[in-house]
C-alpha cells in the first residue's frame, strides 16, 4: 500500500535568486497543494527543533532544496539519499577585491598575493569552499593555480555580516585579496572602498565562474520521490511557472530579490546582470551537468566531500520532464 501523503511539504532556498523564492512570495506553492490539505512551509520559518541543520544535511524527507551546490554535494557524499532534479545558472556577481590604490589588476596580478580563506566552525564550510573556488577560477584566467598564491587562514568571527572577517583582514593589511559574491558583497565592497581586481563575470568561459551557486541545484529526498512522485512533479511545475512569470516581471523580481537577499536596490542591481530575471528556469542540460561535475571534482580534491559523487547517477531527469508535460497540459486545458 502506498504511504499516506505528508501533511507538510518543506522548502528551503539560499538568500539568492531562486524560482522557489519567487513561487513562495507569490503564494503559488501554497495554492498548488491547498486542495490536498498539504501545507507548504519554508524551513527558514520553522522552529529550531524542526529546522535543525536540514538546509545542509537534507535529512528531512519532505524537503525541496534550491540552494548552493556545496552543501548539496556534501550531503550526497555522506550517504544522504537525495536526487538532483534540476539546475539553474544565474550570473551572481563574483569578484576578487583588493585595497584601493594597491595597483593590483587582472588575474595575473594575483600571483604571489595573500588570499583570504575564511574558516567557519560549521559542518560544511561552504564559505571556505566558495573562496577557494573563486580564487581558483580567477587565477585560471591567467594560467595560474592556487599554488601560485599564498592562502591565509581568516577565522570568522561570532558576529558580523557576510565576508566581514575577510574584509576586516583586507582593511588591516593582513591579506591582499578577498573573494566576494552577490548583492550584499556589492554593498560591503562599496562601504570599505575596496577595488575590483578581477571581475569573474566578465570571463567568457563559464568554467571560471563555477562555484557554490553556479550551477545551483534543486534536490529532493529519494523517499519522497519514491513514495509520492506526483507531489515532486507538481512542485517542479510550480517552479517552472514561477520562472516564466519572472521572465516577464523584472520590477517585481527586483523587489522580491531585495527581500530574499536582505540587500537594497543598489546592491541587487549591482549583483545581478541585466536580464537575470529571465534565467530562473530549471534544466538538466549536458552543459550544466558538466559544470556541476567540474565543481564536484574541485570540492573532492580540496577535501570538502566525504566521498566522490557520481553526478550522472545522482541525477533523475524524469520529474522535470513530467513537470514540463504537466504544465503544458494545464495551459492547453485553460485555452
Amino acid at each position: 500500500m502506498p504511504s499516506p501523503a505528508p501533511d507538510t511539504l518543506w522548502f528551503t532556498r539560499c538568500p539568492v535568486p531562486t524560482a522557489t523564492g519567487i513561487a513562495a512570495d507569490q503564494g503559488r506553492l501554497a495554492a498548488e497543494f491547498a486542495a490536498d490539505g498539504i501545507a507548504v512551509r519554508s524551513l527558514q520559518d520553522a522552529p529550531p527543533e524542526v529546522a535543525a541543520d536540514h538546509h545542509f544535511t537534507h535529512a528531512l524527507t519532505g524537503l525541496f532544496r534550491e540552494g548552493g551546490n556545496v552543501p548539496a554535494l556534501w550531503a550526497r557524499s555522506r550517504g544522504e539519499r537525495t536526487r538532483l532534479i534540476g539546475l539553474t545558472w544565474i550570473e551572481e556577481r563574483q569578484v576578487v577585491l583588493v585595497r584601493a590604490g594597491s595597483g593590483v589588476g587582472g588575474p595575473a596580478g594575483l600571483r604571489g598575493l595573500r588570499l583570504a580563506v575564511p574558516h567557519h566552525g560549521i559542518g560544511i564550510d561552504f564559505w571556505r569552499a566558495m573562496a577557494l573556488a573563486g580564487f581558483a577560477g580567477a587565477l585560471s584566467l591567467a594560467g595560474l593555480t592556487l599554488a601560485d598564491a599564498t592562502l591565509v587562514e581568516v577565522p570568522a568571527g561570532e558576529a558580523g555580516g557576510q565576508w566581514s572577517a575577510e574584509l576586516a583582514a583586507l582593511r588591516a593589511g593582513t591579506v591582499d585579496a578577498v573573494y566576494v559574491k552577490g548583492a550584499l558583497a556589492v554593498e560591503a565592497a562599496r562601504r570599505i572602498g575596496a577595488e575590483v581586481a578581477v571581475e569573474l563575470d566578465a570571463a567568457p568561459d563559464r568554467r571560471a565562474r563555477v562555484n557554490n551557486g553556479t550551477p545551483r541545484p534543486v534536490t529532493v529526498h529519494q523517499r519522497l520521490l519514491d513514495e509520492h512522485p506526483d507531489l515532486v512533479v507538481r512542485f517542479l511545475a510550480v517552479l517552472l511557472e514561477a520562472a516564466d512569470w519572472a521572465a516577464e516581471s523584472p520590477a517585481e523580481v527586483a523587489r522580491i530579490l531585495q527581500a530574499e537577499t536582505g540587500a537594497g536596490a543598489e546592491g541587487v542591481a549591482g549583483a545581478y546582470a541585466e536580464g537575470s530575471h529571465r534565467t530562473l528556469h530549471l534544466d538538466l542540460s549536458e552543459e550544466r551537468l558538466g559544470l556541476l561535475a567540474r565543481q564536484e571534482r574541485f570540492l573532492h580534491g580540496q577535501g570538502f566531500l566525504d566521498a566522490p559523487v557520481d553526478i550522472r547517477a545522482w541525477t533523475d531527469p524524469e520529474p522535470l520532464r513530467a513537470a514540463r508535460a504537466l504544465l503544458d497540459r494545464r495551459r492547453s486545458a485553460s485555452v
